[in-house]
């Protein structure tokens, strides 16, 4: 399920800084696109956009070619798991993982199957009459992914889905998510400010600061290729050396480093 996002800017204030101004990428059917930002990059912005959440100001947001722009998000078919566990405590395990499938007027034993399978899928066998608070941070986000998924949505949407666990946890949820995505093939937009979340889980990594896109590409090439010295700094760890240009040459002390014609000499670098 192919996601186009095509120059989508989102104002919350008339003459204010925009939240998310002209991002464009395209997220590709099967894979893991990450937004990768710091805190108020515009990345949660964008995936309330896409999730139906939110409107956009300008901009359009395409699945499979159709323009969902303007489509309410009951419509979207879309699995959202938030940072959050955001269970209904007064429920089951069970109850939760069915409460989707329910709402859309699935019944009988079509829910007991389904949620049957998604309790096997998240590693939750025999806990389906336990009750929110008698689970641990990782076991209530799984049964949030169970929840998500139960209604076989077109595209699951995370937002910092293990922002809520302490490290270890976030560790074992990260090499879980990889084996239930393999096993599933869905579409999936994650939201992250964790640079090692990020090049861990992902096919490909949006990076953003300040409601701008600064680079689109593969963990590998974002990390070894920084388009811009934001993401350069942003992701991994980077030394930023400052050089005069010289005759079509950068110079940092004794090092003298040739540059693409177009930089004209006197520039800072």
């Amino acid at each position: 399920m192919k996601v186009l996002v095509e120059k989508v800017t989102k104002r919350f204030t008339l003459k204010g800084t925009p939240a998310v101004f002209e991002a464009s990428f395209e997220a590709p059917s099967g894979g893991v696109t990450t937004l990768l930002g710091p805190s108020g990059s515009g990345k949660t912005t964008l995936l309330r956009i896409i999730a139906g959440l939110e409107d956009a100001d300008e901009g359009r947001v395409l699945v499979e070619g159709e323009d969902i722009t303007r489509t309410p998000v009951g419509k979207r078919r879309f699995g959202f798991v938030f940072q959050t566990f955001a269970l209904f405590n007064q429920l089951t395990v069970k109850q939760n993982i069915a409460f989707g499938l329910e709402a859309q007027g699935v019944k009988g034993p079509a829910v007991g199957q389904r949620v049957k399978e998604l309790l096997e899928m998240v590693q939750l066998d025999g806990m389906g009459d336990r009750y929110p608070d008698q689970l641990s941070g990782g076991q209530r986000q799984r049964v949030g992914f169970a929840r998500a998924l139960a209604p076989y949505p077109k595209l699951l949407l995370l937002d910092e889905p293990f922002g809520a666990l302490d490290a270890r946890v976030r560790a074992e949820m990260r090499a879980w998510l990889r084996e239930l995505h393999e096993a599933t093939h869905l579409t999936t937009m994650l939201v992250t400010h964790d640079q090692e979340e990020a090049l861990e889980l992902s096919d490909q990594i949006v990076v953003m600061d300040k409601g701008r896109i600064h680079q689109v590409g593969s963990p590998r090439q974002v990390y070894d290729q920084p388009a811009t010295s934001f993401v350069a700094s942003f992701v991994g760890t980077a030394n930023v050396l400052k050089a005069e240009v010289k005759q079509g040459r950068a110079e940092v002390g004794a090092v003298s480093l040739t540059l693409p014609a177009a930089v004209p000499d006197g520039s800072n670098v």
